[in-house]
């Protein structure tokens, strides 16, 4: 009796020990699915990245500022566009070009145009206007010229800094899968695929693609984005090659456009998500592009390579806009409405070598070329003014031609460009690679030609030459701190007047090129989880506007002086920032301040990965822009302004997949206010978004 009592308690113990165990044993389990997800996700700043001719290096061995923002935070952010992603950068603000959607970034006081923006180290290859961010491994920024160290830009902006975009490479296999919205009513999904091939995973294949359609939280403004990438790869240890081809689409209806000034007094904000668009208005923005890579190593010290790529863009588009003409009521009228069909057809090439010589003293020897080609095709129609009020829009049919020229069905050739240069360097290092000192030059060489949009005819050529030299030095004292000094030239392509004969008396015509000159000294100190980096900088070049006679040239000098502070990475474990601010200096011949540039721009955005909730993390972001000058009189200025974000994401495990909730609001106060001032070609504000709120689900099988 005893025994056969016993036998079932034996029996019923251990089929509830059991039970016990597994669920511990899959508690654990999803604890580490969760804790390695969490880790992941982080969103993170890199402290290095491209510097062209130079290579793929640290932040502490150049003499330039650069960081490159990650594919987590693209991620968690889940942008509408490049410029979102920037906005994370407290040296650089976003604007808008003219009368559509094109964005362009200042950094330093200086435009940088999105045909100015690298792809995997080549110029003219990055989506014109703007950029999916879907398709971003890595979004990289250097502070400064760098003429030198990727060739001149050739839409001839970017002298304040450049961007150099990074796609994704399947460095290990993904499957990925994510939904998502944006308010008012734009959702989307995308896939991610990356898988690697190969006795030893020499070859690599990343896939991915994404759809988004919808309205944006501003009234009426729907966005659509279509894209589609594939990354090769290949690693056999002395062969390395890559080719990345990719298709994007982008369509923007009823785009919230500047605001043109022609008061004397600056219009009260609107409210942050009225639209004063026409229903007609949009931008279609189509592209095919693709960039092809190989390096070999010769030696043990000696690496050659080469890299191609070419675009194949076309942008149709109804563009309006609106000009002020009472600050009071919000009276004026819609400026000059336009159609302005672009193709653009471009070819980059590039290839050197690096070696690496020495012992006690190292040099590091870089040589090659770059050469590119640009061909763009235009015509123009603009159309009547009618009345307006910014406050209490009218909506009209397309009005009658005003002005046109060219064939809108088959523009003819309006620009042409090609840039050639040599570029040769030599980084010494001494006393273990603690001092290193770099010098170079590159022979650049531009021809630009404008032809006649009626009927292609040549209107004006430019060819010039010059040598443009750089000297940076890097001291290591202690380690984890840099201290860097550079001093480097440029020559650029001349600007663009702008298409429209009622602004200027020589549209769409283009400048000589032109030449600029850098200082720049700061310092780096890497210390526990932490990078900071403090620079100060003064930068000259002739400035451009209208002038009197009202032809678009060369008008007088610009002098940039400022100063920049950043600070990112790990203040304690689970607790992440990524900062900075910036104080610019920017004036024209004669003292007065540069039109949009701020004196002052700060960030903090700050990730709190909750100790006591696991797979928790809490997220903040601030932004903060100074006051900004409107006119080059100086005689009108918006006001300061500071808007807030928060969010959250959870993540969990789903069986053995880990999955990612997150969700975000951007302008937390919905803040109405005037973003930026900046403009190449008349008093225009940019107003800010409104409060938006994003979400979104990844799982990672």
């Amino acid at each position: 009796m005893t025994v056969r009592n016993s036998l079932p308690a034996f029996v019923i113990a251990t089929a509830l020990a059991t039970p016990a165990f597994a669920q511990d044993t899959q508690s654990q389990d999803d604890s580490e699915i969760v804790v390695t997800a969490q880790r992941a996700n982080a969103s993170a700043v890199e402290n290095g990245g491209s510097a062209g001719v130079l290579g793929d290096k640290p932040a502490e061995d150049l003499p330039f500022a650069v960081r490159t923002y990650d594919e987590s935070l693209i991620l968690n952010q889940q942008p509408l566009s490049l410029g979102e992603v920037l906005q994370n950068d407290p040296t650089i603000r976003t604007s808008y070009g003219y009368g559509n959607a094109s964005e362009l970034f200042v950094i330093r006081g200086f435009p940088l145009f999105s045909d100015d923006i690298g792809l995997n180290g080549l110029y003219g290859i990055t989506p014109r206007q703007l950029v999916a961010p879907e398709l971003l491994g890595g979004v990289e920024v250097l502070n400064g010229a760098s003429a030198f160290l990727n060739g001149a830009a050739p839409g001839g902006s970017g002298l304040g800094g450049s961007v150099n975009l990074r796609l994704k490479r399947a460095d290990e296999d993904l499957t990925r899968v994510t939904a998502g919205f944006r308010e008012s009513s734009r959702f989307g999904a995308s896939v991610d695929v990356a898988r690697r091939f190969g006795t030893a995973d020499q070859f690599g294949v990343r896939v991915n693609g994404a759809y988004r359609d919808g309205e944006t939280a501003v009234d009426g403004e729907d966005r659509r984005t279509q894209v589609l990438g594939a990354g090769f790869d290949y690693d056999g240890g002395n062969l390395r090659a890559t080719l990345d081809l990719a298709y994007q689409d982008i369509r923007v209806d009823n785009l919230r456009p500047k605001v043109t000034i022609a008061s004397g007094a600056i219009p009260a904000v609107p409210d942050a998500d009225v639209n004063y668009a026409q229903d007609y208005t949009y931008t279609d923005l189509t592209e095919i592009f693709g960039v092809a890579s190989v390096e070999y190593d010769v030696a043990p010290n000696a690496t050659l390579y080469a890299k191609g790529g070419a675009r194949e863009g076309d942008e149709a588009g109804m563009y309006g806009g609106i000009k002020v003409t009472d600050a009071v009521t919000g009276d004026g009228d819609s400026g000059f409405h336009s159609n302005i069909p672009f193709k653009a057809s471009n070819q980059a090439l590039e290839a050197g070598l690096r070696v690496r010589l020495g012992s006690a003293i190292t040099q590091e020897i870089n040589f090659g070329g770059n050469i590119a080609w640009q061909e763009d095709r235009t015509a123009y129609d603009f159309f009547s003014a009618f009345p307006t009020n910014l406050y209490d829009p009218v909506q009209v049919s397309p009005q009658p031609t005003a002005f046109a020229a060219g064939d809108l069905d088959d523009p003819l050739v309006k620009a042409s460009r090609r840039l050639m240069s040599a570029f040769a360097s030599d980084t010494f290092g001494f006393l273990d690679d603690r001092v290193l000192l770099t010098g170079g030059l590159r022979l650049q060489s531009i021809r630009q030609k404008s032809f006649a949009y009626s009927d292609g005819a040549l209107e004006s050529q430019d060819d010039e030459d010059a040598i443009t030299p750089i000297v940076g030095l890097v001291v290591k004292p202690v380690a984890g701190l840099s201290l860097y000094a550079n001093r480097i030239e440029a020559l650029q392509p001349g600007p663009s007047a702008p298409p429209d004969p009622s602004l200027v008396t020589n549209p769409g015509e283009t400048l000589a090129p032109r030449t600029s000159i850098q200082y720049e000294v700061g310092g780096k100190l890497a210390f526990g989880g932490l990078f900071a980096t403090l620079a100060a900088y003064q930068i000259e070049r002739p400035g451009e506007g209208i002038l009197p006679s009202g032809e678009f040239g060369y008008l007088g000098d610009q002098r940039h002086r400022g100063i920049e502070f950043t600070l990112n990475g790990d203040i304690t474990r689970g607790l992440r920032i990524i900062s900075g601010l910036a104080y610019i200096n920017a004036e024209l011949d004669g003292g007065d301040t540069v039109p949009g540039v701020p004196e002052f721009t700060a960030n903090a955005d700050v990730e709190w990965d909750l100790p006591f909730a696991p797979g928790v993390t809490l997220t903040g972001r601030a932004l903060y822009t100074g006051e900004q000058y409107v006119d080059a009189a100086n005689t009108l200025e918006i006001d300061s302004w500071a808007v807030f974000d928060l969010g959250a994401r959870y993540v969990f495990a789903a069986g053995d997949v880990p999955v990612t909730l997150r969700l975000a609001v951007e302008n937390v106060g919905n803040e109405a206010y005037w973003a930026s001032a900046f403009d190449t070609f008349s008093n225009a504000l940019l107003q800010g978004r409104p409060r938006t709120v994003r979400a979104s689900i990844s799982a990672d099988f």
